[in-house]
């Protein structure tokens, strides 16, 4: 005779659809917590990166070589941040499953409209570049923590990142940390010195809030 927690867990599988279990349980988010972390993760990201770009900094993964392109080129961040995240779908979707990709697409959609639209409805006057740094890279942290828990993520390295720490036990903000210090080493061709420190800063602001926040241990929601 099956438990009641057990009944539950099987009860949540028969309602399970061909995009992935999102049936909330004790473990798991209903889709429309899904859609709710998802927009919220995705606007404290925003946020974030408006203020990095308004310093003219940059942050780690995908979104710092969009920053690249978009300071060598002046191409739409937003679009080039679209572009450079579609090759991550394959071992999105098959690795991690159809919801965490599909959350994911969605995402990184969103993001990718927010921060192209940004600069028209977001300024910001004056804001001391430490202080900026820190502040930049710890909203990004908290969006992407969001993303993480609703299993989703911005793309990219996030994709990486949890993969990794979902096969291997690696912490997904070290994993993040480790590349997006080789993505702001390639900074320097489009940033003055200065900036690129202080976006390390934001960068190590961002990861280590990850690596301390974010684990599998503490938070079991899927």
């Amino acid at each position: 005779m099956p438990s009641e927690a057990e009944r539950i867990e099987l009860e949540a599988t028969r309602k399970a659809h061909r995009f992935g279990n999102w049936a909330a349980t004790a473990t798991r988010h209903s889709p429309w917590e899904d859609v709710l972390g998802i927009v919220a993760g995705t606007a404290l990201t925003a946020l974030g990166i408006a203020m990095l770009g308004s310093l003219g900094f940059l942050t780690g993964g995908m979104a710092g070589l969009a920053f690249v392109l978009h300071y060598l080129t002046g191409w739409n961040f937003g679009l080039v941040f679209f572009v450079l995240n579609l090759p991550f779908y394959a071992l999105a979707i098959g690795r991690m499953g159809r919801a965490f990709t599909l959350k994911t697409a969605l995402a990184v959609t969103l993001l990718s409209l927010m921060t192209a639209f940004s600069p028209a409805v977001i300024r910001f006057a004056a804001i001391e570049p430490v202080t900026g740094a820190c502040l930049g890279g710890l909203l990004v942290g908290f969006g992407l923590l969001a993303l993480f828990r609703h299993r989703a993520s911005a793309g990219g390295v996030g994709v990486l990142a949890i993969f990794l720490q979902d096969r291997f036990g690696w912490r997904a903000g070290l994993t993040q940390l480790a590349v997006d210090l080789l993505v702001l080493v390639t900074a320097i061709l489009a940033v003055p010195p200065r900036a690129v420190l202080l976006s390390v800063l934001g960068a190590l602001v961002l990861n280590l809030f990850l690596a301390i926040n974010h684990r599998t241990d503490r938070y079991l929601a899927r």
